[in-house]
């Protein structure tokens, strides 16, 4: 009987699939494209942060945020676009949310949020790598 009741939402697997990627994969566009806008601000912060090389590793976040992105929401070369975020994503994490350096600070919430939220997504890039279809 409880088999007969879970059975129905599998037919929905592949919508589930497709809306789940487009999802993950604007999560990423939105912040390609607003870099792209604020580049001066964003390329400012990562100099602040401390993150290596920023004058190269900012247009190559742009391009993977919003290539991989598209790639996701398109359903092309899933494994190596979700890998290709997923460390990306670990990486921003370290150096941009980096919560532990803000003790005392107001803002090391916020951060401890975003870090946190940084890891369920890049949880769920890991499980999207293992459903490429190409």
């Amino acid at each position: 009987m409880e088999r007969l009741k879970m059975e129905w939402l599998k037919k929905y697997d592949n919508i589930y699939f497709i809306v789940g990627r487009s999802l993950l994969g604007l999560y990423f566009i939105g912040p390609g494209l607003s870099k792209v806008a604020s580049y001066a601000e964003t390329l400012e912060l990562m100099i602040s942060k401390g993150v290596p090389f920023s004058d190269f590793l900012l247009p190559l976040t742009i391009v993977i945020q919003v290539g991989a992105g598209l790639f996701l929401m398109m359903g092309k070369n899933l494994r190596l676009s979700a890998l290709l975020l997923f460390g990306l994503t670990i990486i921003i994490n370290i150096y941009i949310h980096n919560f532990w350096a803000l003790t005392g600070e107001a803002s090391q919430a916020h951060e401890i949020q975003n870090f946190v939220k940084n890891l369920a997504i890049a949880a769920g890039l890991l499980v999207l790598a293992t459903k490429d279809k190409d």
